[in-house]
């Protein structure tokens, strides 16, 4: 029999649950997340496990939209869910008697990413997931690259476009920064962009969406993109070429064999990865990136689970080595 493990990919509306055995991931399990205190999330964490383990479950990975201290499983900040300053792991390894191990979720789906049919296919590989805000994961080696005290990388939090021409005039540290790629790059970018387009131009798509419905969003640019409206596909357009920027730095900084776009925003597909490829390569060093591909999520939904499910591999397999 095969060693199997255990992934959770803990959201803030839903938690998915599955298993990892021999390179196949089962199909998740989706519930909604208790968001009401610690107590009833952690129990709802606890009930996913008992829920899939078996006598041949080695380790429990749990993927989470925070800052974690890796080394002890501790949340350091987080987003979304009432687990900040939580001990995790040692919580869910008393409760459940497995190894856990917890990780942010963004890096959990950049090491699924480097996977394809259970084997690792790219050791060095970053992740940008282009959701509501902007996160992303580094592969380096075949294994996530976390920093000195596990919070690497907070690759939306870069800055791609600030004029300090006159000092700084930010005024405060509120989170998006000004000029950081989650500000200029995100889902609410594409929103305001999206809005800033419709009042611009009202018989575009965005514009009769706009004066139907008193709202519009950055679905409504993807969909209008995808059907060909003109402001829609600026709209995505500038996202993208933003997001480039993003990307050229991270090329520079890790000269990787992907990069990898994830998150909602991606199902805008080449109408977002085109402007994005541009815009990278012309900030690039040369002789950097000679040998990176850009390229657009392969794992989809099953990205987070499956790379918790991976981290829990990776880690029980290396301890036991050295064991």
């Amino acid at each position: 029999m095969s060693d199997r493990f255990i992934g959770l990919d803990v959201g803030g509306t839903k938690i998915a649950s599955a298993t990892l055995s021999d390179g196949v991931l089962s199909q998740s399990r989706l519930v909604e997340t208790s968001l009401e205190d610690r107590d009833a999330l952690i129990e709802q964490l606890v009930q996913a496990v008992e829920g899939l383990r078996d006598g041949e479950v080695r380790a429990v990975g749990v993927g989470v939209p925070s800052v974690v201290d890796f080394a002890s499983g501790r949340i350091r900040s987080s987003v979304n869910i009432p687990l900040e300053d939580v001990p995790l792991r040692e919580l869910l390894t008393e409760r459940l008697g497995l190894p856990v191990f917890v990780d942010n979720d963004a890096s959990a789906a950049a090491l699924a990413e480097a996977f394809q049919d259970g084997r690792l296919t790219c050791p060095h590989l970053v992740m940008f997931t282009i959701g509501t805000g902007v996160g992303g994961g580094t592969v380096l080696d075949g294994r996530v690259y976390r920093g000195a005290t596990g919070a690497a990388p907070e690759i939306g939090h870069q800055i791609i476009g600030l004029d300090l021409s006159e000092g700084d005039q930010s005024g405060d540290s509120d989170f998006p920064q000004r000029g950081s790629l989650e500000a200029l790059a995100s889902g609410r970018a594409l929103d305001r962009l999206a809005l800033d387009a419709a009042r611009r131009e009202p018989d575009s798509h965005l514009g009769r969406r706009l004066a139907a419905d008193g709202e519009v969003t950055g679905v409504d640019a993807v969909d209008g993109a995808q059907s060909g409206d003109k402001a829609s596909c600026r709209c995505v357009q500038i996202l993208g070429e933003r997001l480039g920027v993003g990307i050229a730095n991270a090329i520079n900084l890790y000269d990787p064999l992907e990069v990898v776009i994830g998150g909602g925003v991606s199902r805008a597909g080449d109408l977002l990865l085109e402007p994005a490829e541009r815009v990278a390569f012309r900030h690039v060093l040369p002789g950097v990136g000679t040998k990176t591909k850009i390229r657009l999520a392969r794992h989809g939904p099953q990205a987070g689970v499956l790379g918790a499910a991976l981290i829990a591999a990776q880690e029980y397999d290396s301890r036991e080595g050295g064991s």
